[in-house]
């Protein structure tokens, strides 16, 4: 057979990692042309080198209190096909603050043709070094909030499962943030980034390696995106007294007809006026808020058992049940029939 020289993969360890991202990283890609083959009496032939790489090498205190071993000193690390930054586990203030040094690498390494990805909260990481400047990119819906206030230059894309952003080439610009000739990958929440590690191993290894990984593995792949997993009461904290007064209304009293006209009544200010803080406190407008808390209750009632789709819509405030199924799809890309299926505790 034909030597196959494995592509280089750095997964970077640092204190505070998500542990599981750590090792999940790493049993994914290093068991990519072997599991299969084995399972099959085949040839093992591994696709992928991956070593975890630290700041001098040191050993690395998850956030589970767990010690992982590095196998090796970023700063030895000069080039590579594949720079991966796992999950931060602990409070992102505190790690991206105690990593000022390693952010630096991350950087150098953005100079190189290496291909670059996160995961879940590792995002704060690419957005610190400035490399997600003008660009789209994902991290998990509860971060979201935070990473936009943190990161406005960055196109965040909160809904999404994994985002792709080709960088530009050192010809177009003269600034630092234009010299990565790479790609720069982010995937959201928790297991989203099997999503991305399926999608970068065909990317180096072709569809049907990145297919024997999904089966070994038994991945979900291609799940759509974060809608069906996002909680309204996220979009909640902020300043605007009026608005959190109109929410609570909102929220306490879903199930009757709504107008927003007498929301604005409510409290002594217009429609337009109205319509123009909610946008400006919590990203959408009153109707659109209104569609969103009945909605999640709705998810929380099929979560919590059976029940049918008419007594559904009705105990979320809606009479007609097609405008209820489809509101239910665009805001959760399932219908409520399928939401109950993947998420209801009777069917576990």
């Amino acid at each position: 057979m034909p030597y196959f020289k494995p592509f280089k993969v750095i997964i970077v360890g640092f204190d505070g990692v998500l542990g599981s991202a750590l090792t999940g990283a790493l049993d994914l890609f290093s068991f990519t042309g072997v599991s299969w083959q084995r399972f099959l009496d085949e040839t093992v032939e591994p696709k992928f080198n991956v070593q975890i790489a630290s700041l001098g090498g040191a050993d690395i205190r998850c956030s589970n209190r767990l010690i992982m071993r590095a196998h090796g000193d970023i700063q030895e690390v000069t080039e590579c096909d594949l720079l991966l930054i796992p999950t931060i586990g602990d409070s992102i203030d505190k790690v991206l603050s105690q990593n000022a040094e390693l952010i630096e690498h991350i950087k150098r390494l953005a100079n190189t043709k290496a291909d670059i990805a996160s995961n879940c909260s590792g995002a704060f990481f690419l957005a610190k070094a400035g490399l997600l400047d003008g660009k789209v990119a994902t991290t998990h819906w509860g971060y979201a909030s935070k990473f936009k206030a943190d990161f406005p230059l960055v196109d965040l894309q909160e809904n999404q499962f994994v985002t792709h952003s080709k960088s530009r080439s050192k010809n177009e610009s003269e600034s630092d943030s234009a010299h990565q000739s790479g790609n720069i990958f982010c995937a959201a929440g928790g297991s989203a980034f099997y999503d991305l590690g399926l999608l970068l191993i065909e990317r180096y290894c072709g569809r049907e390696i990145s297919t024997q990984v999904a089966k070994t593995q038994i991945i979900d792949s291609k799940r759509g995106n974060q809608n069906s997993y996002t909680n309204v009461t996220l979009h909640k904290p902020h300043a605007d007294q009026l608005v959190q007064q109109v929410q609570e209304f909102i929220e306490e009293n879903f199930r009757q007809a709504i107008q927003v006209s007498h929301l604005a009544a409510m409290v002594n200010i217009t429609p337009r006026t109205l319509n123009r803080r909610f946008q400006a406190a919590v990203a959408m407008r009153p109707i659109e808020y209104i569609q969103a808390v009945r909605i999640e209750q709705a998810k929380r009632l099929l979560e919590l058992g059976d029940v049918t789709i008419k007594s559904l819509a009705e105990q979320v405030g809606y009479d007609d049940i097609s405008s209820f199924t489809r509101l239910f799809k665009r805001a959760t890309e399932l219908t409520p029939k399928e939401y109950q299926d993947k998420f209801s505790r009777l069917a576990i």
